[in-house]
Formats: structure tokens, C-alpha cells, sequence
């Protein structure tokens, strides 16, 4: 059996479907109800309330672990508690580049490396995903409005991330590692909208905004040492989080999927 904490978001939903495709045993944790699958338990949980999790980690032998709550220890101890033998950690980048500004995710890996059980640490960058903030304006207008038009990041596909964890989860010899995840290619805000126009086959218009623009949107739903460091790696990015890394095509044996093809993927969520 293998638990899936954040079952229904971007990347434990395709996680879970992995899972059930090998052949796994899964328990699907949310806090919100799900829609049954077949071969999957779902249990509405609150990583934020660790006593929450008791019953829903039974018979796990290993644990899919997103960054949510403040007592990472509690959530470790109860796995523990319940016999699971491995975790894999959906961390942040930030948290090894910028490990003042993303000290939660940092305080998990810490917890983490020290638990005693056998882990695996994802250090993913920027998701292609985040174009979702895109949808309502490029559906009602064709325009897209993000700052640094022209600064690129190698932002990495969900589903990347859901495969490399299922490795992780399923295989040995991925313990004690801690991995970067990166898409194939830098991309700038300004080329990932060109690449939705060009998957709706018709222009998106980009639109760039001051820093004070994004940062008045983005304290709408961030807190502020968040939105500050966020905006610093999208603007001033040092050379750690412009690398494109290795590790997914190490673990996958293919690249990295770009963001056109994500956005080829997802074009219904534009139009």
C-alpha cells in the first residue's frame, strides 16, 4: 500500500493514477472528498491536524508527502508509528537555493532526513501548471500579464514530477538522494504564452507587469516572504535555478516534457 497526500491536485492526481496502473495498493489523503476509483481508498485528512492521519496511513509501507502544516515531525511520527518504511518528499527548489525565504519546505526536508525512515527528497523549480493563472484572461481576452517577460526558468511538467515519484515510491536505490527537477529548456513568461496562442491556434497577447503590479496580485493568495522570494527567483534567478538538471531523464530515461507540449496537453483550459 502506498498513501498520496494532496491526492487531488496537480501532481499526487496524476501520482495516483500511476500508482493504480502499476499494479499498487493506494490511499488516496485529502482534505476534500474525492470521486471513488477503482483499487483506491480515499480518506479526508488535514495535514495541518497530524491526528487526522490516524488510519489513514494502516498498512502503507511508503508515503508520498507534500509540504502542508506546520508539524512535520507529528505527520513523520504517525508514519512511523504506522510501520511505513519510505517517504518521498515534495520539497521546493527554494529550499536549497533560497533556504531563508522557503524555510517551511526546508524545516520538512530537515524533518525528513531525520526521521529514520528511507527518503527521497524532490526539489522541483517553477510548474508549467502555474500558466493556469493565465486561463480566465486568455479565455476572455487572449492576453496573458506576468513581469520579467523575458527572464527564463526551466519550469517542469506535473506529470514529470508524479513519474519521478513513482519511481521513487516503487524502486529501490533512491534513497538518501535528494533530486532536482527541472523541465528540458529555460522558457520566459513571454515565449510560455506564445506557446498556449500557438496550441489555441490563435495569438495570445503578453502583457508585462511591474513588480509591484505582480507583487499587489500575488499578496492576494501568498504570504509576503513567499511573494518576495518568489518574485527574486522570477526576476534576479541565480545560476542553481536557471540549471537545467539531469535528474529527470536519469530517472525517467527520456527529457523532460516542454511547455508547449503541456500546453497542447491542457489547451481545453484555455479556450
Amino acid at each position: 500500500m502506498i498513501t498520496v497526500t494532496g491526492a487531488t491536485g496537480n501532481v499526487g492526481g496524476r501520482l495516483v493514477a500511476l500508482l493504480t496502473a502499476a499494479g499498487e495498493r493506494v490511499t488516496a489523503l485529502s482534505r476534500q472528498a474525492a470521486e471513488p476509483h477503482q483499487g483506491v481508498r480515499h480518506v479526508q485528512a488535514d495535514l495541518g491536524d497530524p491526528a487526522s492521519l490516524k488510519g489513514a496511513l494502516d498498512g502503507a509501507r511508503a508515503l508520498f508527502l507534500l509540504v502542508a502544516g506546520e508539524h512535520p515531525q507529528a505527520i513523520l511520527d504517525a508514519a512511523r508509528d504506522a510501520d511505513v518504511r519510505r517517504v518521498v518528499l515534495l520539497s521546493s527548489q527554494g529550499a536549497g537555493t533560497r533556504p531563508h525565504v522557503y524555510r517551511h519546505p526546508a524545516a520538512f526536508e530537515e524533518a525528513v532526513r531525520g526521521s529514520g525512515l528511507e527518503w527521497t527528497i524532490l526539489r522541483p523549480g517553477g510548474f508549467h501548471s502555474n500558466a493556469y493563472a493565465w486561463a480566465e484572461s486568455i479565455r476572455a481576452a487572449r492576453t496573458a500579464a506576468a513581469p520579467f517577460g523575458d527572464i527564463g526558468l526551466p519550469t517542469i511538467d506535473p506529470a514529470d514530477i508524479a513519474e519521478v515519484a513513482s519511481v521513487a515510491l516503487r524502486e529501490d536505490g533512491h534513497a538518501g538522494r535528494t533530486y532536482e527537477l527541472t523541465g528540458p529548456a529555460l522558457t520566459t513568461p513571454r515565449e510560455r504564452a506564445a506557446a498556449i496562442g500557438a496550441a489555441l491556434g490563435e495569438p495570445v497577447r503578453f502583457i508585462e507587469q511591474t513588480r509591484q503590479e505582480a507583487r499587489t496580485q500575488m499578496l492576494q493568495f501568498m504570504p509576503e516572504p513567499v511573494v518576495e522570494g518568489t518574485l527574486s527567483i522570477l526576476g534576479e534567478p541565480t545560476d542553481a535555478e536557471q540549471k537545467v538538471s539531469p535528474d529527470v531523464e536519469r530517472i525517467l530515461g527520456r527529457a523532460p516534457r516542454s511547455f508547449a507540449d503541456w500546453a497542447g496537453r491542457n489547451v481545453a483550459a484555455f479556450r
